[in-house]
């Protein structure tokens, strides 16, 4: 399939060049994804797009598209997606608030892929999240704990090798802000992470044209959805398919970075109550909040820490 309609509408210069509509770049990412599409279009298409920057249209069509292309799946209540690379984040204490949503009823889906960083994958099992490679064991993993992760590598195999892109083009591209709002599972929910603030809106307004319900999007730590407890937090997003902003005050006073955790402090020794780190306790609890408040909890913050107050033993399982 040629892309070159695509890099001709999106490369002919000043004045004549324009975005992609969503039809169109649907079609462009059908063609990406076919493996008929020479690499050097694919190249072309992506970093014209990184230079003029990506509207809400183009991303909706690339997501429309690149989730045709997934497999059946469960559904869930919660699509939580993990890319950021991580280079500004501590430990991933966002798994241990996903943990909380899920002992709250909810089944959430995790999906991801974080480059270089394994810090993610490697806290799965302290986290008690299971590893789904198909539809079957993402089920099996739903029903035993409410909770599951996919690799991208396994759930989209051809989206993953564009997103494996990024050395061979030097820069990130649109692929990173598409896997965010690929949402396999298609739950009626979801919560994302950006590192730059202004794709918040990007994301959003791309939901919106999907007609997704429910979208939390946060500045999180390193680029995930992760919160800060120390700061105001400004969300973007939808509530009941409307558009939705909100911001959420500070729940201490630290000063720490999310990095900055007490020496010693690890994700299953939290959770067992064995080490204490009030910090950590509170991104913990404060993101579980942002996402139940995303499913429609009332006092999601109050629910939140009753669940961090009444929480079980973790099951570790091999990631």
């Amino acid at each position: 399939m040629s892309l070159a309609p695509h890099v001709a509408t999106l490369g002919r210069g000043p004045g004549r060049s324009r975005s992609l509509s969503r039809d169109e770049a649907a079609d462009a990412m059908a063609g990406m994804l076919s493996g008929d599409a020479a690499p050097e279009a694919i190249g072309a298409v992506l970093m014209l797009l990184r230079m003029k920057g990506e509207t809400a249209d183009e991303i909706a069509g690339f997501a429309q598209a690149a989730q045709a292309a997934v497999p059946d799946l469960p559904r869930a209540d919660l699509d939580w997606p993990s890319y950021a690379a991580g280079r500004t984040r501590g430990l991933p204490w966002f798994l241990l608030a996903a943990r909380l949503v899920a002992q709250a009823g909810h089944r959430v889906v995790l999906h991801g892929w974080n480059g270089s960083d394994a810090s993610v994958r490697a806290h799965l099992s302290a986290a008690g999240i299971a590893v789904a490679r198909d539809g079957a064991g993402a089920e099996r993993a739903l029903e035993a704990s409410g909770l599951v992760y996919l690799p991208l590598e396994d759930l989209h195999p051809r989206l993953f090798d564009l997103l494996a892109l990024r050395p061979v083009l030097g820069l990130r591209s649109c692929i990173n802000t598409v896997a965010r709002m690929l949402n396999p599972s298609r739950a009626g929910a979801s919560v994302q992470g950006v590192f730059h603030p202004s794709y918040r809106l990007v994301q959003a307004d791309a939901a919106g044209l999907l007609c997704w319900r429910a979208l939390s999007v946060i500045k999180g730590g390193g680029g995930e959805f992760e919160r800060h407890p120390a700061k105001r937090i400004a969300g973007f997003g939808l509530r009941a398919g409307a558009p939705w902003e909100a911001t959420h005050d500070a729940l201490c006073t630290d000063t720490r970075r999310l990095a900055e955790t007490e020496a010693g402090v690890d994700l299953a020794g939290l959770w067992s109550g064995v080490v204490r780190d009030d910090f950590a306790q509170a991104i913990v609890i404060g993101t579980a909040a942002l996402a139940l408040d995303t499913l429609g909890a009332r006092d999601a913050l109050e629910q939140a820490k009753a669940l961090w107050r009444d929480r079980g033993p973790l099951k570790e399982h091999a990631a």
